[in-house]
């Protein structure tokens, strides 16, 4: 027997381990970002208004919210090394339709497949951290994920812009789907599900043997466990208005808005769009690493998601403000944000350990149901309120038709907010 399976694996391993996983998770973020430095474009190339630009940006989440379920089980039971390599070559099929698309429908199929594939990287990760990682970090590690993904994020904001502006996005997305098929083949041969298969004991669950989670399940027994949990239904909703109001903003109408309200490029504004995605990345690891270190949970949330509605409010309401005060209202909005990684730990902590993969697919549904409901339906309000501006073969809207717009994306932080006081508190103490 090797002495060192007596031994967790060293933290550099485990976060190696990681890192090759969220590269996958960063391209994800990547496509669920895109279309809002490219609106024109897709505006202009597939002849589609804002209620069909919302749509077509919501094909991504559509998929994606479908598969999470799914894919809780399969990182529960086929693990996320299987998982991750697979989602990521189907993304690069996903991401050359797209390119290639003659038309709307094409397109929108291209969005459904990215958002399918990558529907994997999230829980795949958070499966992987929950086998590498001690519970106590669990948290934290969550927070740095969203971190990685927001460097995708960000990565679709100016330097795609720079890059359409010499390129068509078309050849962009080749280029990706050529990067995509990489980083698949790195994780396929470099990373490993558990701990065991490098003669290590998992810091995790040291009691489970290496391929114990391969065994048999009853599948549908373990999802009705997963739903009887208290936090797990308050947990699906909360979460989703945050992230909803988040997306809906950097990643599609944002641009716009500032852009047409503010009276600044659209360069100027992808730049401040993606300098409040930097904020979330940022505030997600602060957020996780408080909500460890104080052995709470919900009390950090409720301040979290109070702070992110004022922040919205004054961002929509209170137009025509100096640049510079925009710009710390984002940063400040964007870092509040960064509370709803606390869910992940919160409802991973509300049930067994061997259901951490299927929790976590429950409660991403929920997360990209925010920005799958609420993108389109801003668009909806826009073209309702639309008054006929229009510049370059684009519609202009009105602050008011914005206002109007962003106004569900407030109401669904309110109710996160409210909901928060129903859940009970886990004292960051992992149920049996």
């Amino acid at each position: 027997m090797n002495n060192a399976s007596l031994y967790p694996p060293p933290l550099r391993l485990s976060w190696l381990m990681w890192a090759m996983a969220a590269l996958f998770y960063l391209m994800a973020f990547f496509h669920r970002v895109a279309p809002a430095v490219m609106t024109n474009e897709l505006m202009r190339d597939f002849d589609i208004s804002a209620t069909a630009l919302g749509q077509l940006s919501a094909f991504y989440f559509y998929s994606y919210v479908a598969m999470q379920i799914p894919t809780g089980i399969l990182a529960d039971t086929l693990g996320p090394r299987r998982l991750l390599a697979a989602g990521a070559l189907i993304a690069s099929l996903g991401t050359v339709l797209f390119a290639a698309a003659p038309g709307f429908l094409w397109a929108g199929l291209g969005r459904l497949l990215i958002g399918a594939s990558v529907a994997v990287a999230f829980v795949g990760l958070l499966k992987l951290a929950a086998n590498w990682f001690a519970p106590r970090l669990f948290a934290a590690v969550t927070g740095m994920t969203l971190f990685s993904g927001i460097i995708g994020a960000v990565s679709a904001g100016p330097p795609l812009r720079m890059l359409i502006n010499i390129y068509s996005w078309q050849t962009i997305m080749l280029g990706i789907a050529g990067v995509t098929i990489a980083i698949g083949a790195l994780i396929w041969l470099f990373v490993r599900d558990d701990p065991g298969s490098k003669g290590y004991a998992s810091p995790a669950a040291p009691q489970q043997a290496p391929g114990e989670n391969t065994a048999p399940r009853n599948i549908r027994k373990d999802v009705a466990e997963v739903f009887a949990a208290r936090n797990t239904g308050l947990l699906f909703f909360i979460p989703a208005g945050i992230v909803g109001a988040t997306l809906t903003f950097a990643g599609l109408w944002g641009v716009p808005y500032l852009a047409t309200h503010y009276r600044i490029s659209t360069a100027d504004a992808s730049m401040l769009t993606s300098a409040l995605l930097v904020a979330w990345a940022v505030g997600g690891p602060v957020f996780g690493w408080m909500s460890d270190r104080l052995g709470r949970r919900k009390r950090l949330y409720l301040i979290g998601c109070s702070l992110c509605l004022a922040g919205w409010t004054i961002l929509f309401f209170l137009p025509g403000m100096p640049v510079y005060a925009l710009v710390v209202i984002l940063l400040a909005t964007g870092f509040c944000s960064g509370c709803m990684v606390i869910s992940f730990a919160f409802v991973k902590e509300s049930v067994p350990l061997r259901l951490a993969g299927t929790v976590s697919g429950v409660i991403n549904m929920g997360v990209m149901a925010g920005p799958m409901l609420l993108q389109p339906a801003v668009g909806w309000v826009l073209d309702r309120c639309w008054q006929g501006g229009m510049s370059e073969g684009v519609k202009i809207y009105s602050l008011a038709a914005y206002q109007k717009g962003f106004s569900l994306m407030l109401a669904w932080v309110a109710i996160s907010f409210v909901l928060l006081f129903f859940t009970q508190e886990t004292w960051c103490r992992q149920q049996a």
